[in-house]
């Protein structure tokens, strides 16, 4: 039973039946946070490559990508960066208590966010490019802590 009680009395019942799920994803938790940082990293890279190939091919070449700058891509990619960056930079802050990975992070997506709020154009790049890339810096900050 749990935590080897032999009698009710001697622990609340809620001990003595303890749930052993929590102890496995407490093991769990650095690979996937780990992970998730990879994933975090590549995304971010992902998105540069997005905002510096939009800007060459629209105003360098001249091309009409429209798809290429479609707002939907943003609001994905941001939604996506904050998923990924909330349950990995989350998980280790609670595990590695360091504040940089999470203010990092957390200071690269109100730059997305913000990126969001202006319209295309050069101002739109220079937020996100600033925003992925201190993403990108808070999961490498939440690896070297793990």
């Amino acid at each position: 039973m749990g935590h080897g009680c032999d009698t009710i009395a001697q622990l609340p019942l809620a001990q003595c039946y303890s749930i052993t799920y929590l102890e496995v994803v407490a093991q769990l938790a650095p690979w996937i946070r780990g992970r998730l940082d990879r994933v975090g990293v590549a995304l971010s890279a992902l998105c540069l490559l997005h905002c510096v190939l939009g800007i060459v091919l629209v105003a360098g070449f001249g091309l009409g990508v429209g798809w290429l700058l479609d707002p939907v891509i943003h609001k994905i990619g941001l939604l996506l960066a904050t998923l990924v960056a909330g349950v990995a930079i989350g998980i280790g802050a609670v595990r590695h208590r360091r504040r940089a990975p999470f203010v990092v992070a957390m200071t690269g997506l109100t730059f997305m966010g913000g990126a969001l709020a202006v319209g295309h154009g050069y101002e739109e790049a220079v937020l996100t490019v600033i925003g992925v890339g201190l993403v990108a810096g808070g999961h490498i900050l939440n690896l070297r802590h793990a």
